[in-house]
């Protein structure tokens, strides 16, 4: 209902001659090109880019960095000890979130210097900053992407073979990346389940010798669990090795 009236707002302006001088204006909305060739758009336009790549920023979390690997690993570990809604998905996405940052400074550093700083100079044009912010992201999530999802999903495009990683379009590169980060999420999962998979099962044979089956192992192995992860400082082992599972251009 909001987005049907700014969009019926805006038509109202564009549609008004009288507001021709008024700088909400159609005239507002523009772009120019200089005998250079770069095109340079209006503050109106500029913020309504910047407005709409807001409403897609969470997307962009979730496809091009390591939050997905993270947060699903995270939640493995936590349904592996058996402790339900402890910690809390704030906690894990916060958690998720931090470690996102820690893999991914390099990364924005370089969009950061090489993209930005110069389209905030002026010495940059907005697609070419773009274009090289893209390619910079796009050598992350290329490394990070296994080779057969990356194949897939480039027969699936038609696409010829890419002499770059710039090259590759984000319509390959993205669900390559995010199914890779999937297969790598539950692997990495699997092995965590195994040492608490463990207790569980010793735990249940030595309820079932003594006779006491109406007692359930959980309640029984959750202590045991809890000691054993605290023992080997399990949160921070658990995070250091996620960091080091990722690969920095």
């Amino acid at each position: 209902m909001r987005s049907l009236i700014i969009l019926s707002f805006v038509f109202c302006l564009i549609s008004t001659p009288s507001l021709s001088a008024d700088p909400f204006s159609l005239s507002a909305l523009s772009s120019s090109t200089d005998a250079a060739g770069n095109t340079t758009y209006s503050l109106s336009l500029q913020i309504l880019v910047l407005m709409s790549a807001i409403t897609v920023l969470p997307s962009l979390v979730l496809g091009m960095t390591a939050f997905t690997r993270i947060i699903i690993v995270l939640s493995i570990l936590r349904q592996a000890l058996g402790t339900q809604q402890t910690p809390p998905n704030q906690v894990l996405i916060a958690i998720a979130l931090f470690l996102t940052a820690t893999v991914m400074t390099p990364t924005f550093q370089r969009v950061y210097d090489e993209s930005v700083t110069p389209y905030l100079a002026e010495t940059m044009g907005a697609e070419e900053a773009l274009s090289i912010g893209g390619a910079i992201m796009k050598d992350f999530m290329v490394i990070n992407t296994r080779k057969d999802s990356l194949i897939i999903f480039s027969d699936l495009a038609n696409s010829k073979p890419f002499a770059s990683n710039a090259d590759i379009p984000f319509s390959v590169i993205l669900p390559a990346f995010i199914t890779s980060e999937l297969k790598t999420a539950f692997q990495i999962g699997f092995l965590i389940f195994l040492p608490f998979l463990v207790i569980d099962m010793v735990i249940s044979s030595i309820l079932m010798s003594l006779g006491m089956m109406m007692l359930s192992p959980m309640l029984i192995s959750l202590p045991f669990k809890l000691l054993l992860f605290v023992l080997v400082d399990g949160w921070s082992m658990m995070s250091a090795s996620l960091v080091s599972t990722f690969v920095t251009p």
